[in-house]
């Protein structure tokens, strides 16, 4: 019963975590994102840990999560790993309303964004 199981979207030497709802703007997290694409694992989480924008945080907690699925789940080398792809999507958007001069309302948007991290055993070259 239930369903089959379905075919695996990355190669075999790839990982990913994601988060779905992370508090602000895509645009602004796409500017930390675009920071690491391309990074060793190691170096990519270092430039977050010291990085002056608030969402760098969640951006290394599922960095984390990525080299943890690797590790645990698809048995890839760390020290060999970097960070393949770093996308970012919308996601919902929470609307507020905030009382205005002669009865009248202006909408405040608060949005929110997705963050997919993939990372990449790199190739040994001997």
């Amino acid at each position: 019963m239930g369903k089959p199981s379905a075919e695996r979207k990355l190669s075999e030497n790839e990982a990913m975590a994601m988060a779905r709802t992370l508090r602000g703007g895509s645009r602004k997290l796409n500017l930390v994102a675009s920071s690491i694409r391309g990074m060793s694992a190691s170096k990519a989480l270092a430039e977050l840990s010291f990085s002056s924008r608030r969402i760098a945080g969640d951006v290394k907690k599922v960095l984390q999560a990525a080299i943890a699925n690797a590790e645990n789940n698809h048995q890839l080398d760390v020290d060999n790993l970097y960070v393949a792809e770093a996308y970012v999507g919308k996601s919902l958007t929470m609307r507020r309303f905030r009382a205005r001069a002669r009865g009248r309302a202006a909408r405040i948007e608060k949005p929110f964004s997705r963050l997919t991290v993939v990372v990449r055993e790199r190739e040994e070259t001997a």
